[in-house]
């Protein structure tokens, strides 16, 4: 079966305001248990705050490297789900899940992409 990530774009703001709340994380904590029985979902994982991060970057040859946290960024990359599912459909309904269990003041945004193997 194919497997798919899943990116979970976040706007740092949200996490760094609090954080996601006790009935969220339950909430979340139901769907991954969810989703690890049905055999989806393979891993995943929250990401520290862009003011702990490094950015390497290369272009034309030569590399910088440049401490978080990014002013200009407001929309991140907060985690991961990495999924099996029978085709992208699966796996984008089971993302549209992972989405419902935020509350409406959260600005969420997950790219579903399949991983290319061998």
């Amino acid at each position: 079966m194919p497997r798919y990530l899943s990116l979970i774009r976040i706007e740092e703001s949200d996490a760094l305001s609090g954080g996601p709340s006790p009935e969220l994380v339950q909430r979340m904590e139901q769907l991954m248990e969810e989703m690890t029985k049905a055999g989806v979902l393979l891993d995943t994982a929250g990401l520290t705050p862009t003011t702990e991060g490094t950015r390497v970057h290369y272009e034309g040859g030569r590399l910088s490297v440049t401490d978080g946290p990014f002013t200009e960024t407001k929309e991140v990359v907060g985690g991961y789900s990495l999924l099996q599912a029978k085709d992208k459909a699966e796996a984008i309904e089971w993302t549209k899940r992972f989405l419902k269990v935020h509350e409406e003041h959260w600005t969420v945004t997950c790219e579903v992409r399949e991983l290319m193997e061998g």
